[in-house]
């Protein structure tokens, strides 16, 4: 990622918190004079947070002491209620004991009083640089977000369009939930895998008799059971009339996004193979 350019940091939004109506206007005249083109201020601390919230300052120059709400508390309200992933505040104070604790209370730096102007100059490009740099990185990430959410949300309509021509191609198609409950089902699916299935009487019939090759249908159970994809399994069924059909059966697990398992499918060809071997006794 490139480096924020001069003019971006030069352009930046920067406001200026005192009570001190001196050092203020010190400050401004400062950062006029290194060309700093977008600079605020307020001697009224209470003030602080829905100027921030309105404008989105990039950097703040905070005093520490001041009658009302000190920095502290400015900085309290900042953080419990701007939202910011990355607030750039530079507290301003002539108390070497109190940085320790303004860096605690979420600070990034700090400049001390008497204001040596090459250190004010130097903290505060630094600073901005920073902070224009990160964000930079949070709208990269949040265009790389949406672009994962446009490049999901294709998959997810390419995936449809596909399982419809698959349906199409196929003789047989079906869907399982993930605990096993069929939610699709297309052809003599139910009868293949040995699922009860009701006759013209409303009763159930059981396809152990449906003429299937009993091993073969056990092996395909286990496959789908274990939730292992398969590809053109064979099944074989002797029908009533000595004929024999032969099938080519494939199936998948399907998953979430977020890799959790939802279930079954899959689709069957049929072709007729011809009369069955006569059996030798």
């Amino acid at each position: 990622m490139h480096a924020a350019s001069a003019l971006d940091i030069l352009d930046a939004s920067i406001l200026i918190v005192d009570d001190q109506e001196s050092n203020v206007q010190l400050l401004q005249q400062l950062l006029r004079v290194a060309g700093y083109t977008a600079v605020s201020a307020t001697t009224r601390p209470q003030d602080v947070l829905a100027l921030h919230l309105q404008h989105r300052y990039d950097l703040i120059l905070l005093d520490l002491h001041m009658p009302v709400l000190d920095g502290f508390g400015v900085m309290e309200a900042l953080t419990e209620h701007a939202g910011d992933d990355y607030l750039s505040v530079i507290v301003l104070t002539a108390q070497p004991g109190h940085k320790l604790r303004a860096l605690q209370a979420g600070a990034k730096d700090f400049i001390s009083k008497p204001f040596d102007l090459v250190e004010v100059k130097t903290r505060i490009h630094n600073m901005l640089e920073v902070r224009l740099l990160y964000k930079k990185l949070a709208g990269f990430n949040k265009v790389l977000e949406q672009t994962v959410q446009e490049r999901t949300a294709e998959l997810r309509e390419s995936e449809a369009r596909y399982r419809s021509l698959t349906e199409l191609a196929s003789d047989w198609y079906w869907e399982q939930d993930e605990a096993g409950g069929f939610t699709k089902v297309s052809g003599p699916v139910l009868e293949m895998l040995g699922v009860p299935v009701a006759d013209s009487g409303g009763g159930q019939r059981s396809a152990l008799t449906g003429g299937w090759n009993a091993a073969e249908r056990d092996a395909l159970r286990a496959t789908i059971a274990a939730r292992e994809p398969f590809l053109d399994f064979l099944l074989h069924r002797v029908n009533a009339d000595g004929s024999q059909q032969q099938f080519r059966v494939s199936g998948e697990p399907m998953f979430s996004p977020n890799s959790r398992f939802l279930g079954y499918r899959g689709i069957g060809v049929e072709g007729v193979v011809g009369p069955a071997a006569p059996r030798v006794e």
